[in-house]
């Protein structure tokens, strides 16, 4: 099993930057595929952004592409999102996920496990 733990969130002004980290402890990090994902007030979870277990695959939603980063290091057991040109329609809780097969899928059925979420509010 892996725990994470995101932090990060908080409250910035449209156009602004915000990092998310995601702390996993446990089974290594790099065991894990690993996603972000971010649910909205009324909203399904939806999938931001996803990395390989070795960091060379990245993949994401449409509606980031462009703005966010998703990276790792797995000496550190942690995955990062960076977000770069927010805007208000990103406010959302954000998740970090992981996932034990092999591969990048944006379902959320396929991440075993779930950190707490953390907030991003962008004000415009």
């Amino acid at each position: 099993q892996v725990q994470l733990v995101e932090s990060g969130g908080g409250l910035v002004q449209a156009g602004g930057s915000l990092r998310l980290s995601c702390a996993a402890s446990g089974r290594t990090a790099s065991s894990y595929t690993m996603g972000w994902f971010r649910q909205a007030p009324g909203k399904e979870r939806e999938f931001v952004a996803g990395i390989s277990r070795g960091g060379s695959s990245t993949y994401y939603a449409d509606s980031v592409k462009g703005r966010f980063t998703i990276s790792r290091d797995n000496a550190k057991n942690t995955v990062y999102l960076q977000m770069n040109s927010l805007k208000p329609e990103d406010t959302a809780v954000y998740y970090c996920a992981a996932d034990p097969n092999v591969g990048l899928t944006i379902r959320p059925l396929s991440y075993d496990y779930w950190g707490q979420g953390t907030q991003v509010t962008v004000s415009s």
